[in-house]
């Protein structure tokens, strides 16, 4: 279907990379945001130049922050001896939301999934060996999906941890096998963590 518009037809573009979203979907966006006019799609254009530019990778968590070290990093009132891991910065929201975890995180940027392509080497698990040995971390928290890919990432990490001499737990599994942990409900969440269990239990399921 050839658009009347070139830059319609950009916009179309742009917007059918978006994950979930078709050139259909695309297309119905862009007529929405020009019925709303020009102020809002400026609106839209600047915040997501805003994000592009200023936004960045915690240094020590890896989480997106606006400075080298996110607000949990730099909260001396969190718990230095609890770590909890994570695939991305949605799980750490859904988490920070049940208020269930006083500690910090460490968000791994994915999971293993040789069907796309991550490997252990994609993923930021050397910079938390480092951090468990630098930092004096008493306690691991394996907060990951209920997928395949979730347990082989967790298992992954138990081998790389699994010689250092730290508590490493993983959350109960209140959450139905497949789920993400952006997905589940807070209180499902919240009592899936204070339930967590030694990690090696979990093997032997």
């Amino acid at each position: 279907m050839e658009l009347p518009s070139k830059s319609l037809e950009r916009a179309v573009q742009a917007l059918s990379r978006l994950p979930g979203i078709g050139r259909r979907s695309a297309l119905r966006l862009a007529l929405h945001m020009l019925r709303q006019g020009s102020d809002r799609i400026l609106d839209l254009s600047e915040a997501l130049e805003e994000l592009a530019t200023n936004s960045q990778f915690c240094q020590k968590c890896h989480a997106i922050s606006d400075q080298a070290l996110c607000g949990i990093c730099q909260d001396e009132r969190r718990d230095l001896r609890s770590l909890c891991v994570v695939e991305d910065i949605r799980d750490v929201l859904a988490l920070e939301n049940t208020h269930a975890h006083r500690g910090r995180y460490h968000v791994l940027g994915g999971l293993i999934s040789p069907m796309d392509g991550m490997g252990p080497s994609d993923l930021t698990v050397e910079d938390l060996v480092q951090r468990v040995t630098d930092e004096g971390i008493e306690e691991v928290i394996l907060a990951l999906s209920a997928t395949m890919e979730g347990d082989t990432t967790a298992f992954y990490i138990y081998r790389k941890l699994g010689d250092l001499p730290i508590r490493l737990t993983a959350i109960a599994r209140g959450l139905p096998v497949g789920d993400a942990l952006e997905f589940a409900d807070e209180v499902t969440l919240s009592r899936s963590f204070q339930q967590r269990v030694p990690f090696e239990s979990t093997l032997n399921r």
